[in-house]
């Protein structure tokens, strides 16, 4: 028997539009656009250790989503899992807080992904000026909007074309650095390029691994919208696995063609096309001109699709939070035609274009990349209330919810979470260090003290706790209950 849904949704996402969701969420414009970025941060050919080890914080933190989403549904995705986990000592404080920086982080996402889209744009217009750029990724945004304001059974479908494209896209790339492919130059490392006693290494493997765990994020997407996935316990983890398998084989394939054909010192020149866009460079240099500009194309495509994928399971996450009392209740609307949530969807969109304006600015103001103010800024402000939170919340539901039915229980439990907390927190402790002049870990502290603050405003002005009694509601477990008894009496 399918689990419970939230209120107007229905399951009909599949295996397939579920991974294909996924893997456009991924892939989009981040390897595009990166490469150069983690060649920076390590210094040289060596930046495929980085990929390894994104690829191994995805695939553990990834079997803690597989968990949590196979036995818990619903609409949202974490806020599900953490107002399940934690109402029985903190009452609704880690909910709310999740909602309130997922308002933030998950548009930060969603800005790199215009803000590389507009990056690739350059190479097909290169006279294209800053405030060109910013008309550009805000109409893009616009259209993306118009794209998902429809039921979600045809945006799977289309998302299935985009993904599509975007297969298509990688693909070119990496039969073209192939078919001039020179192992000196992607073999050959630095002297002392690993140096495991040398504190910079330390500094530019964490500045690595942020840039590696942001093009692997993605894979949590159709969590988002658990509550219109079919066969949710058997879908979820296959969705999440194979997504992070597949994406991993393409990023190191992509990664390693690319360094065989282009000079690692070319992508650190800001003024050279491999610095800005190093796939277009690929093409133009082993296909010609032509295949350069018809594949960047393409890219422009995969980094739209990525975009969409990201704000079609962004859109949802306020929405349980709002049906329960814990979001402005106009967040628990939907569309009476099309079903899907109209506020989320427009406040998403409109701050991601906020993002990306702001990252455009600052960036140039601190002498760092737009696109790395990003990065940072996302997955910094997400450790704390989300990625963090997730793995202490497969704990605290192992012991609080014994009964709760798990199709999927996490392999070499608790090793996978052990290893991701691990990760997530050499990404955090070292975000200062990476990037001097963006103070992450200050804005990302601020941003949570400020979510507490609202919280207690919040909880007075509802009678919640701590200003009440504390809320205690396992709707999953009592669903499985409930439908036990109803078997039996049937």
């Amino acid at each position: 028997m399918e689990p419970p849904v939230s209120a107007g949704f229905t399951r009909r996402i599949g295996l397939f539009q579920a991974t294909t969701i996924n893997m456009s969420q991924m892939c989009g414009i981040g390897p595009f656009v990166t490469i150069p970025l983690m060649v920076g941060a390590f210094g040289g050919p060596q930046a495929v250790v980085g990929w390894i080890a994104g690829a191994l914080l995805a695939l553990a933190d990834g079997l803690v989503w597989a968990e949590l989403g196979a036995s818990l549904p619903g609409a949202g995705g974490t806020y599900v899992y953490l107002r399940e986990a934690f109402q029985y000592r903190s009452g609704r404080l880690m909910p709310f807080l999740f909602v309130w920086t997922a308002m933030l982080f998950i548009p930060l996402i969603m800005s790199t992904g215009v803000q590389g889209l507009v990056q690739y744009l350059s190479y097909l217009w290169p006279g294209m000026t800053t405030g060109q750029g910013d008309i550009v990724g805000v109409a893009v945004l616009a259209l993306v909007v118009l794209l998902l304001w429809r039921k979600v059974e045809n945006i799977g479908r289309a998302t299935v074309v985009l993904w599509g494209v975007m297969i298509v896209s990688v693909g070119a790339v990496i039969l073209a650095s192939f078919t001039d492919f020179h192992p000196s130059m992607a073999f050959t490392w630095p002297a002392h390029a690993i140096e495991l006693t040398h504190g910079q290494f330390w500094v530019g493997f964490a500045a690595g691994l942020t840039i590696g765990i942001y093009d692997y994020l993605g894979y949590n997407t159709a969590s988002y919208l658990g509550a219109e996935i079919k066969n949710p316990g058997r879908v979820m983890p296959r969705a999440i696995i194979l997504s992070i398998v597949a994406i991993m084989g393409i990023y190191l394939l992509m990664q390693v063609g690319v360094l065989g054909v282009i000079h690692w010192q070319d992508m650190l020149d800001p003024d050279s096309v491999a610095s800005r866009s190093v796939a277009s460079a690929v093409l133009e240099q082993t296909w010609g001109k032509g295949a350069a500009d018809t594949v960047t194309v393409l890219i422009l495509i995969t980094a739209f699709a990525s975009v969409c994928a990201g704000l079609l399971g962004g859109s949802r996450v306020p929405y349980d939070a709002a049906r329960d009392g814990m979001f402005f209740r106009a967040f628990g609307r939907l569309h009476p035609e099309h079903g899907f949530p109209v506020v989320g969807l427009l406040s998403m969109g409109a701050i991601t274009a906020g993002g990306f304006l702001f990252a455009r600015h600052i960036g140039n103001v601190a002498a760092h990349p737009p696109l790395t103010v990003l990065i940072t800024l996302l997955t910094s402000v997400m450790v704390i209330v989300q990625a963090l939170a997730q793995i202490a919340a497969v704990i605290v539901l192992r012991k609080r919810q014994p009964g709760l039915a798990r199709p999927y229980r996490m392999l070499l439990y608790p090793l996978p979470a052990v290893v991701a907390a691990i990760g997530w927190t050499v990404i955090y402790g070292y975000a200062d260090k990476a990037n001097p002049g963006v103070h992450p870990v200050e804005w990302s502290l601020a941003w949570v003290a400020l979510g507490c603050v609202a919280f207690l405003v919040w909880s007075k002005a509802e009678g919640a706790w701590p200003f009440g009694p504390k809320e205690i509601r396992e709707e999953f477990l009592a669903a499985q209950v409930d439908d036990a008894e109803a078997a039996r009496v049937g």
